[in-house]
């Protein structure tokens, strides 16, 4: 997993084949119960998830119209075609990453 920002966003997610991005907060307690499983998927899965602090990044959340966090966001070839918001179970996180590869 990586961290990106608004100068590194293009190439880490637009330019990508099919990325998960994670918007989140380090104040936010449903993000950081997600977090591990995130991890978990990345590694077990070999699924990319880059994460996007909104607080350090506030064009991308604007840019992505980011009003909850957590939000997921699976971007395919640059262009976001689904979107997760709120805490969830990591079998319900596997689920829908595996319904859009």
């Amino acid at each position: 997993m990586k961290i990106t920002n608004d100068k590194s966003f293009s190439k880490d997610v637009l330019e990508k084949e099919f990325v998960v991005v994670d918007y989140y907060a380090d104040w936010c307690g449903p993000c950081r119960v997600i977090t591990p499983f995130l991890e978990e998927i990345h590694s077990e899965k070999d699924v990319e998830i880059v994460m996007v602090n909104i607080d350090e990044s506030p064009d991308i959340a604007s840019r992505y119209n980011i009003m909850s966090i957590p939000t997921l966001a699976i971007f395919k070839n640059g262009e976001k075609v689904s979107v997760n918001v709120g805490a969830a179970s990591k079998a319900r996180i596997i689920d829908w990453i595996e319904s859009y590869q």
